[in-house]
């Protein structure tokens, strides 16, 4: 487990995507103050890592082709904003991003720190599920948060980062999806990304918050169906688009960063009519599942502190702060009580 790539080899790949037609050694060791040998290290280093790096005596050095990863010398180039992401660790695999980023939390990471992992072996979600976790094709990250607020409200950092992924895959896949809450993303009916906030905290402080996300990106849906037993699928199975997973990554924490600071400064009242405007429930008659039994009425929208209300058969209101939602008016059946992608 690393951070990805070292700030030598990230500013040589910058280099070299700045100037596609080629770069001298001579002038690479020059901007980086590098001798020719430490040029030649370090593209080694990087071709053994899957850079397709062509060098010609006429051209110098021609970055060809980049390797679908998601480490930092990958994923930096896509970063717009100043806190999520600056600190940034990769693996091949991990046990859960969830459980890898709550350790690096108690141990004093910094707000904005984000773990991304190629696969996951025991990827979880709400209530424990597990997700399947296929390696190379979609995104599983973590991220440390340390909000000052209290810890009734961490809660709503789920609808917030539901209202990024939303935007991310709006934009970068053409596409509209759907929000159900209170932590599922679907995409042509079937589930493509899911969240799970997880939390330390004393009686009246949060010390930190884990955001998990994953997002289903490019696995083929006979994966989909192999992994998983209720309706899932990926962008590439919705829409058939490959989607470039570091871009994916650099515009979503993106996305979530302007939304975390809006959330900060004013409030869930900041994003609840985003996440209202992109909600697949409110209007349906829904069952919700929780620790109190199952409770049915149609769902009238998300109130100021992002609990789900519904209006009971006999009109009373009811406010429901957890709990598995399935649709029940012949909308769409599946309840989506399979977990996250990732975390």
């Amino acid at each position: 487990m690393n951070q990805g790539g070292g700030k030598t080899a990230m500013a040589i790949v910058e280099l070299l995507r700045r100037e596609p037609g080629g770069v001298s050694g001579a002038t690479i060791g020059r901007e980086l103050q590098l001798t020719r040998a430490a040029v030649w290290k370090h593209v080694s280093r990087l071709r053994r890592s899957g850079y397709e790096i062509v060098g010609t005596p006429s051209r110098g050095y021609r970055l060809a082709s980049v390797p679908d990863r998601l480490g930092a010398t990958e994923v930096r180039p896509h970063l717009t904003g100043e806190l999520l992401g600056r600190e940034l660790y990769w693996a091949e695999t991990v046990d859960s991003t969830n459980t890898w980023a709550r350790r690096l939390a108690r141990a004093g990471a910094v707000e904005g720190t984000v773990v991304l992992a190629e696969e996951q072996t025991a990827g979880r979600g709400r209530l424990g599920r597990g997700w399947f976790s296929p390696p190379g094709v979609n995104v599983y990250l973590s991220i440390v948060l340390r909000p000052s607020v209290p810890p009734a409200r961490a809660p709503q950092l789920t609808l917030v980062a539901g209202c990024a992924v939303a935007a991310t895959i709006a934009a970068l896949a053409g596409t509209r999806p759907a929000l159900k809450w209170p932590n599922d993303v679907l995409l042509a009916g079937g589930k493509v990304s899911g969240l799970l906030t997880e939390m330390d905290s004393e009686a009246d402080r949060v010390a930190f918050v884990v955001l998990g996300i994953g997002v289903n990106l490019n696995a083929s849906a006979q994966a989909l169906r192999h992994g998983v037993g209720a309706p899932a699928t990926s962008i590439l199975a919705a829409t058939g688009r490959v989607v470039e997973r570091a871009a994916f990554v650099g515009r979503l924490l993106g996305e979530l960063e302007g939304r975390y600071r809006r959330y900060l400064a004013d409030g869930f009242a900041g994003v609840r009519e985003e996440w209202e405007s992109y909600s697949c429930v409110t209007g349906r008659e829904i069952a919700v599942a929780g620790p109190d039994g199952e409770r049915r009425g149609r769902a009238v929208g998300i109130d100021a502190d992002g609990a789900l209300m519904l209006r009971g058969p006999g009109g009373e209101m009811l406010r429901v702060l957890a709990g598995d939602v399935s649709v029940v008016d012949g909308y769409a059946p599946w309840s989506g009580g399979v977990g996250k992608a990732g975390g």
